[in-house]
């Protein structure tokens, strides 16, 4: 029955991706709407009723968690390969600065004075998810909206530093709790200089490495987020091109139909929504799902302004709901800190709403149908040039 589930849960987020293109709505934005809605209302009617199956069962087997494994490897590589690919300008540093900042700090004041008390690291990451960035969605969004090339440039950077920094802080953040956990990710991230001193120069044998020792940092539960950085760190060193194991349209597919649907139902299903909107009182609810947008915009929108217009006629406020999208970035980053407990249940879904709500933003301002001549979302500019 656990199997069952589990193709019925792939077959529903094929069907809402099929049914969201149809509307015009990009993938992510279909598998975000059956994650928050449609799954949990499937669980309370159907799956725990009627099966007797709860979350923690579902997610039991080892071979699901191996494919877990695998999956969330996949997307925190194709992200980190993303940040990594920044070329700092002066102009997306100053819409940067206040883009983190400001949301950075207004988590943190939030898990601080209005959630239940939890440790530093927690208040920490609650402020790292108020301003983090969705690089594939954000790019899609200026590609479909055929936006000049100088300032998608310009957006998408500013996109990667605020990411990179994100994910360095918390990676650093969670390896200062147990500095012995640092020794192993940082030596396998030596791996691409070793492999240079000996003589092997071939980028692909550099990338399958990579991928294999993130899906096994992630399975033994070391600092994945680290090592990746690191790694990819010795690649640009190197002036190695990342070179994904399968062809760029099969990589596409595995996380469209695979790897997202997984990841999205692994987090979902160990929660029981009633419970877990009942742990959060109205204005603590109403704060994780305003204050992130608002303070995101707040700074998006005085970054903007500093670094000024990037082309004449340039919206300012079409930017800001551009660079306040979550989407992918926000939806791994959830999921890491739930399985390592660093956030409650409650925390989880509420700032999955709160994702979901600001990815749909500029979907509502106009900028949601997917264009004519994409076949494939593609993800950095670098990456398609």
């Amino acid at each position: 029955m656990v199997a069952l589930f589990w193709l019925m849960a792939l077959a529903l987020f094929a069907l809402a991706t099929r049914v969201g293109r149809h509307f015009g709505l990009i993938p992510i934005v279909s598998q975000l709407l059956l994650a928050t809605f449609g799954l949990p209302l499937l669980m309370y009617v159907w799956i725990e009723p009627g099966w007797q199956l709860s979350g923690a069962e579902l997610i039991s087997p080892s071979w699901l968690k191996n494919l877990y494994s695998l999956s969330f490897a996949l997307l925190l590589g194709h992200i980190l390969s993303d940040v990594i690919d920044l070329r700092l300008d002066r102009q997306s540093l100053k819409i940067a600065l206040p883009s983190f900042c400001l949301p950075f700090a207004c988590g943190l004041a939030t898990a601080i004075w209005l959630l239940p008390p939890q440790p530093w690291i927690s208040s920490l990451a609650v402020g790292l998810v108020f301003a983090i960035t969705a690089i594939p969605v954000l790019y899609l969004y200026l590609r479909h909206i055929n936006y000049p090339p100088a300032a998608t440039r310009r957006l998408v950077q500013t996109a990667i530093l605020i990411d990179l920094t994100c994910w360095t802080v918390f990676g650093f953040a969670q390896g200062s709790l147990h500095l012995s956990s640092l020794l192993l990710p940082l030596a396998g991230a030596c791996l691409p200089l070793l492999l240079r001193v000996i003589g092997l120069r071939q980028p692909l044998l550099y990338s399958i490495g990579f991928f294999a020792l993130l899906v096994a940092a992630e399975h033994f539960k070391l600092n994945a987020l680290i090592f990746g950085i690191g790694y990819l760190l010795c690649m640009a060193t190197l002036k190695l091109p990342l070179v994904l194991p399968l062809p760029a349209i099969w990589m596409s597919r595995l996380q469209t139909w695979i790897a997202i649907p997984l990841i999205l139902t692994f987090g979902i299903v160990q929660i029981d929504v009633h419970s877990a909107l009942s742990n959060l009182d109205g204005v603590q609810l109403a704060a994780l799902l305003l204050l992130p947008i608002a303070s995101k915009l707040l700074g998006n929108w005085l970054g903007l302004g500093w670094a000024g217009g990037s082309f004449e006629g340039a919206s300012r406020w079409r930017e800001s709901l551009l660079l306040n999208i979550r989407g992918l970035s926000e939806i791994v980053f959830l999921n890491l800190l739930l399985q390592q407990q660093l956030i409650s249940a409650s925390l989880y879904f509420a700032l999955m709403l709160m994702g979901l709500i600001a990815t749909l933003l500029p979907a509502l301002a106009g900028m949601h149908r997917i264009p004519l001549n994409i076949a494939a979302p593609a993800r950095s500019p670098r990456a398609n040039s």
